[in-house]
């Protein structure tokens, strides 16, 4: 459960107080837009923790305990009257929430916070790992598989899975911009993969970062049928494989999972075409 689908059950039994960034000078624990909300005993979400989130939870149920926002924004001073050492300035916004805000908390929560496009190849272990880290994550995932009946259920809100046969034909109709992982039950399903997202890549340029799991033998093997397919030394420089970040050791599925979740995040400070 995402954390604003937590804050609407909430908020169907009992007022909260939604506490978020609104502003950041220097150096602060969470960037703006981060929040979280505060019942009488409940606490959703984060704004970096430490004294700061202290003082914003005794502010919050001083507001619940009188039913009303005095002052909607309050700025603290990290360093001098807090005694954080980011020594920044953070501008906190306090808004009284109740039943009748839940229709538009999800759309109220999501502003400004962008979101990676993720296509992913493969219902597999290794791909079920993934998907349970992402739907931590600030992403959108597409997920892909030529088997029916593969997804598990229930589905992260973020992941909206399909069933595609043959599976590299859903490489046409990816969201722009999305950061492809490629990780399927067949080599032979990989490799037409591979070539779908490059010929894409060819024609339109929008796909950043096309990452297949497997071995150094393996990209060699597949980096000479993909010549063969026409395609150029300088295109194939631009697969990623194997995939995850280096230096992490281990095969298992959520090892593997942690490296390439790792790498999405080194994703996220590139800017989509």
């Amino acid at each position: 459960m995402r954390p604003w689908q937590e804050l609407t059950l909430l908020l169907a039994a009992e007022p909260a107080v939604l506490v978020r960034v609104a502003e950041v000078q220097g150096s602060g624990p969470r960037e703006v837009g981060a929040w979280m909300a505060v019942g009488r005993q409940a606490l959703i979400g984060t704004i970096g923790g430490g004294h700061l989130e202290f003082e914003a939870m005794a502010q919050a149920r001083a507001i619940l305990a009188v039913g009303a926002v005095t002052e909607p924004r309050r700025r603290f001073a990290l360093g001098p009257s807090l005694g954080q050492c980011c020594g920044g300035v953070v501008g906190l916004d306090f808004a009284l929430l109740g039943p009748a805000d839940i229709p538009g908390l999800k759309a109220r929560l999501a502003d400004g916070e962008p979101r990676l496009p993720v296509a992913l190849f493969g219902g597999g272990h290794v791909g079920r790992a993934i998907v349970r880290l992402l739907a931590e994550l600030p992403v959108e995932l597409q997920w892909f598989d030529s088997r029916d009946e593969i997804f598990p259920e229930p589905l992260p809100e973020n992941v909206r899975a399909e069933y595609s046969d043959p599976v590299q034909a859903a490489v046409q109709d990816l969201a722009p911009g999305a950061r492809v992982l490629i990780m399927s039950f067949s080599h032979a399903e990989d490799l037409d993969i591979v070539a779908a997202c490059l010929q894409r890549r060819r024609g339109r340029g929008d796909l950043p970062f096309i990452g297949l799991i497997g071995s150094k033998s393996k990209w060699a093997t597949f980096r000479h049928r993909l010549e063969a397919r026409g395609f150029t030394a300088e295109e194939l420089a631009g697969i990623i494989c194997p995939i995850g970040v280096p230096g992490i050791g281990g095969k298992q599925p959520a090892v593997i999972a942690v490296a390439v979740a790792a790498q999405l995040l080194q994703q996220m400070q590139a800017p989509s075409p």
